[in-house]
């Protein structure tokens, strides 16, 4: 709610002081939320679509493969991976040669929500996108790489995070 006395939550000091960070913060959030919705239309949660587009490339994943290719913490996958094994659309399997070691499979119904996940991405992309002109995207892409890097070496991750 705004009035004179509380303006906007957008026209914060953070995004005065802070424009870039800001700005980061504000279009992700808003990503998340667009991308949110039009998962929430095939059953899934942010986050869940990247797991079943890895698994759907690489079938037969450990755990600890999907946290080092997400760059997310344990529990976080765990969790995800518990949420979409209860939804039917993976299943965990004891591996064969470590007993110890959990691997994720997509089931069928996982399989099927594949070019489902591509298209919403596609959306994405195109919303995200689809103003910009060719030079604009190269830019873009190439400022926020340098960021992720920057990020990266700060957080002593990898600078090369694929997801």
């Amino acid at each position: 709610m705004s009035d004179e006395r509380h303006p906007r939550a957008e026209a914060t000091e953070l995004d005065e002081a802070f424009p870039v960070s800001y700005a980061i913060f504000a279009m992700a959030r808003t990503h998340r939320a667009i991308a949110a919705a039009q998962l929430a239309k095939l059953g899934l949660f942010p986050g869940q679509e990247i797991i079943l587009i890895q698994l759907a490339a690489s079938d037969g994943l450990s755990q600890k493969t999907l946290v080092e290719t997400l760059s997310v913490n344990h529990a976080t996958v765990a969790k995800t991976i518990g949420r979409m094994e209860k939804a039917g659309l993976v299943q965990r399997r004891v591996s064969e040669q470590d007993r110890r070691v959990s691997l994720v499979y997509l089931t069928p119904a996982g399989r099927s929500l594949h070019d489902d996940v591509i298209a919403v991405w596609r959306e994405l992309e195109t919303l995200t996108s689809g103003d910009l002109t060719a030079t604009e995207r190269a830019a873009l892409l190439a400022a926020t790489e340098k960021i992720r890097d920057a990020m990266s070496r700060a957080a002593g991750s990898p600078t090369r995070v694929s997801a």
